[in-house]
């Protein structure tokens, strides 16, 4: 199924248009849109909406604005108080070291407890010992809570994830999760998590600037985006495209998603065109849009309405993972979706993914592999976000506790979670007929400069031949890479 959207350029940008102030209001005008569309009720707390607004629009566009050093000062002097308060408890703590010294440890075997009783609960899982699951999960319970520190919490949810898949309830439980998370919650979750974690925001900056620099003299860009969500990536590159001298390009975005269930699959990736022309017409950016909502493995090359003549990007963040691959269907759905986007023959095609290694079909070990990545995320959070945040619970369970299941509870054609390494990557792309590019140094310097300047200490940005590397205390957790098909 797809729609078609077309924005006539009827708002042009001039000197009114100076700097942030204005871009801000634009940007908070899209986000308010989509907030208020989607959950009527916020109409009411407008101060809470404007709040939301405010700190989401800071977030997603501190990449682009040199007057961005406000906010990394803040940041620097809040990661000092934290440091000064760690200071300050350690001096405090001098004076019951003996007491806090046996809290200590007994906290240090309450967590190694938790990942063991977890890795004996998923290996009894297996073995379907019905007994030993419900001993082993009821001590889980005792000692995990979704309002703890990081470990409780991973052990909070995992413990979920195995109670579904003892009761073969996987699948109903992942669409529950997913009927009940409405865009407003999405939004709230997704600035809590950009805010602690440089991952997905790197990725957007490190996409957007390469595509802006890609059609610096383009009288027409098409980018086609692969699982394009509620389409958070695109504003700000809109924006830049808008002050490009000599004026804009044409702007068509073929928005691809999978479709939703229910009577309208297409209404989401829809929803998102209608709110991204209403952008080009604030910014004065020529614009068209098509949605497609349908199997990615099914879309014919016609249907992409590739017109000569115009530049033609192939846009693919962290969405390829939840296409099938050769261990569901023999001829790989995966590689079929590469096969296509081989022959859209673009210009460059961007790809980002979860760096992940928990895509066996044997259980015990993708639970174990699962839980060494979880791990990450749930420290990541622990160290960034404090526990009583509202939103670190609701992203905590509405996508962790949700993948959770996905990963643990469900198989076959019903586990759509299925990541590979960036090299295993490396190896699917180059067969399906495509040659890596290197990346902008340039680019890459800006992004690691900003993950050094406003996030914590422990988070990593390297490079691995082509490849840029974003991880946690030292272990790979998400990947970036350009590519271009290859010469026959």
């Amino acid at each position: 199924m797809n729609t078609l959207v077309q924005s006539e350029n009827d708002f042009h940008p001039n000197s009114n248009l100076n700097g942030v102030s204005e871009d801000s209001d634009a940007i908070l005008k899209l986000i308010g849109i989509m907030l208020m569309e989607d959950e009527p009720c916020m109409l009411h707390d407008s101060s809470a909406l404007q709040a939301t607004q405010k700190s989401l629009y800071d977030l997603l566009n501190s990449n682009d604005n040199d007057n961005g050093s406000h906010n990394i000062t803040t940041t620097k002097k809040n990661n000092r108080c934290r440091e000064d308060d760690y200071r300050s408890n350690k001096q405090l703590a001098k004076n019951f070291s003996g007491e806090d010294d046996a809290l200590e440890m007994f906290d240090k075997l309450v967590v190694v407890d938790l990942h063991t009783l977890l890795m004996q609960c998923a290996q009894a899982v297996a073995t379907f010992d019905t007994r030993t699951v419900t001993d082993l999960l009821a001590k889980i319970r005792r000692h995990s809570s979704p309002h703890g520190d990081g470990t409780q919490r991973l052990a909070h949810y995992f413990a979920n994830a195995l109670e579904a898949r003892v009761a073969g309830t996987g699948s109903a439980a992942y669409t529950a999760f997913s009927s009940r998370i409405s865009a407003a919650v999405f939004v709230r979750g997704y600035h809590t998590f950009i805010k602690a974690c440089p991952f997905r925001k790197m990725s957007n900056i490190l996409a957007n600037k390469t595509i802006r620099k890609l059609a610096d003299s383009a009288a027409s860009l098409h980018i086609i985006d692969f699982g394009i969500l509620y389409g958070f990536q695109w504003p700000c590159l809109i924006q830049s495209l808008s002050e490009r001298p000599g004026g804009p390009p044409k702007l068509r975005i073929t928005g691809i998603d999978f479709p939703q269930p229910g009577f309208r699959p297409a209404e989401r990736v829809a929803d998102t065109g209608d709110r991204l022309a209403r952008y080009c017409r604030r910014f004065g950016v020529p614009f068209e849009y098509k949605a497609i909502a349908q199997k990615w493995e099914s879309i014919k090359l016609e249907e992409l309405e590739i017109e000569r003549g115009e530049l033609l990007v192939v846009n693919c963040l962290y969405r390829l993972p939840n296409v099938p691959d050769e261990t569901v269907a023999v001829d790989s759905p995966r590689d079929q979706v590469l096969r296509l986007i081989k022959r859209i023959n673009p210009d460059m095609f961007i790809q980002a993914v979860v760096n992940g290694t928990y895509n066996t079909p044997f259980f015990v070990t993708r639970f174990r592999e699962v839980l060494f990545q979880y791990s990450s995320l749930f420290d990541m959070y622990e160290a960034t976000v404090p526990r009583e945040d509202p939103n670190r619970l609701l992203f905590e369970e509405e996508v962790f506790g949700k993948d959770a299941i996905n990963i643990i509870a469900c198989e076959g054609t019903e586990r759509l979670d299925r990541p590979e390494t960036y090299k295993q990557w490396q190896a699917r792309i180059v067969r399906a007929g495509f040659r890596q590019l290197r990346l902008d140094q340039q680019i890459v310097r800006h992004v690691r400069n900003k993950v050094k300047a406003e996030y914590h200490k422990d988070f990593s940005l390297d490079e691995d031949g082509k490849w840029m590397l974003q991880g946690w205390k030292g272990r790979v957790l998400h990947a970036f890479s350009c590519w271009k098909p290859a010469q026959n």
